[in-house]
């Protein structure tokens, strides 16, 4: 079963990432902040990372560089409501590009892709 650390601040978002993801067959890993992902990925072994960007405190950009600076082939989804972050060079270290939608098919499909 693949791990999947999912990184959103809003409570109701990740509680639906996880429910939908575990329903797909992976194991899930929620979390509220970068600094949080960080611990987690210490103690856990990830496979992939969905990661918003505008987090409280460490952004997800900077979490991003400390999450690859930690596991270097660990695969990366941003997921952002941000469109205007595809442009920023950091956020061309994770291996997608997601924005939210109310519909999560590209979302999972995007894991799937990478992880399986």
């Amino acid at each position: 079963m693949k791990n999947v650390l999912v990184v959103e601040d809003e409570d109701s978002l990740r509680l639906l990432y996880k429910q939908e993801l575990v329903e797909d067959g992976y194991n899930v890993i929620a979390v509220d902040s970068g600094e949080d992902a960080l611990e987690r990925l210490d103690k856990n072994k990830i496979d992939l990372v969905v990661l918003d960007i505008r987090l409280g405190g460490m952004s997800g950009l900077e979490a991003l560089e400390g999450l690859l600076s930690k596991q270097r082939d660990l695969k990366v989804v941003i997921n952002t409501a941000y469109a205007n972050f595809k442009d920023d060079f950091s956020s061309w270290l994770a291996d997608a590009y997601v924005i939210k939608s109310a519909d999560l098919s590209e979302l999972k499909s995007t894991i799937h892709r990478l992880i399986n």
